[in-house]
């Protein structure tokens, strides 16, 4: 059973838009506020839900833009924390800002990122895997989660194993590796020497903070001068001076490459499912199909499927949808907006709302 891990805290960054997953996820309602899995929790609910127990419900801090906190505070339980980002600075701003308002006010506490948009599954060896990433932690390693792949992925960024570090059922990163060819992937899971770089990163905070002042030293005096005013009355003035200047970068460029090529990056192979939702074809993976081998998901009415094998039906409508003669079909009925794609183009929906900004057309987005 899971228990709460002592000195650990949480912090899930909320930010994106979710393009690729458009129309369902908008710009005023992005993918974390919405459920893709079909389990009746959206995907920020269901990161909720994993992390509480090992956290405690005082365990969590959320980071999100100004647009989403009210939503937030509406589906997330009373007492969650939620630090506002005055402008999108990209993850390592707001995980190092979360980062360092922890440790200002707890030394020593043991920080973990993970993203408010994935699906996973296997709560139990999440919670294990979790664990792992702590005592590695407290060894003082910026520790990762590695993801065993169920294939030779082209949309992950992968992590290569170094070699076993005694005593903590981990690895050494020996390289993060960007998002290979298909021949490239395949060759990674020949060797059995590759996982899935899921992004969740766990440190002590001092680690994590000394580790940023190492390589991008700007950014760590930034974060910890906002830090020092966030529970303060100057904490609007300070933010307004420092945040726009704050540098926009992910935190695997930041540090977790760096850190990586200089030994300091620990990862735990770990057994559980996941998934990060990042397309249509994600969603029909995740979803059940019926006896008609139709997967749904929402407020769908009568579907009429014929010579269509393994449509998605998404709809908030509860309109009759039929699809004839189209294999891997998914349609999305949003009632202003019909989107009828196949699995294989996915990737392309992305493509739609940076049209439609471009034609000044935001209505949809």
């Amino acid at each position: 059973m899971t228990t709460v891990i002592p000195g650990f805290r949480a912090i899930i960054p909320a930010g994106g838009a979710g393009t690729r997953l458009w129309p369902l996820s908008r710009r005023s309602e992005p993918k974390f506020l919405r459920d893709f899995t079909g389990s009746g929790r959206t995907l920020i609910q269901a990161t909720w839900d994993r992390l509480m127990p090992l956290t405690g419900p005082d365990g969590i801090v959320v980071v999100t833009g100004q647009a989403h906190g009210a939503a937030i505070v509406h589906q997330l339980p009373g007492g969650v924390e939620i630090l506002i980002e005055p402008s999108p600075r990209d993850s390592m701003a707001a995980i190092g800002l979360a980062a360092a308002v922890l440790e200002q006010r707890e030394a020593g506490v043991i920080v973990g990122s993970f993203a408010a948009d994935h699906a996973i599954s296997g709560r139990s060896e999440f919670g294990a895997a979790v664990g792992g990433a702590v005592e590695a932690a407290r060894e003082g390693y910026v520790a990762t989660i590695g993801i065993a792949p169920t294939g030779p992925s082209t949309a992950y960024g992968y992590i290569h194993l170094g070699e076993p570090l005694v005593g903590l059922g981990a690895r050494r990163v020996a390289a993060f590796v960007e998002k290979p060819s298909a021949s490239v992937a395949a060759e990674y899971l020949a060797t059995g020497e590759y996982r899935w770089n899921a992004g969740m990163f766990v440190a002590r905070a001092d680690v994590l903070l000394d580790s940023l002042a190492r390589y991008r030293p700007a950014l760590h005096q930034g974060l910890r001068t906002i830090a020092a005013a966030w529970d303060t009355p100057d904490r609007a003035r300070i933010l307004d001076e420092q945040w726009p200047a704050l540098e926009k970068v992910a935190i695997d460029h930041a540090i977790a490459e760096p850190l990586a090529a200089d030994g300091g990056v620990a990862v735990i192979p770990a057994g559980f499912a996941w998934d990060d939702v990042g397309d249509w074809d994600s969603v029909a993976r995740l979803l059940p199909a019926g006896d008609d081998d139709v997967r749904r998901l929402g407020e769908v009415g009568r579907v009429l499927a014929v010579d269509a094998p393994g449509a998605t039906v998404v709809s908030t409508t509860g309109r009759a949808v039929a699809v004839v003669g189209v294999e891997d079909a998914v349609v999305v009925d949003m009632g202003d907006v019909v989107l009828v794609t196949r699995r294989d183009a996915a990737q392309q929906v992305r493509d739609l709302p940076s049209a439609l900004a471009a034609e000044g057309d935001l209505s949809l987005l």
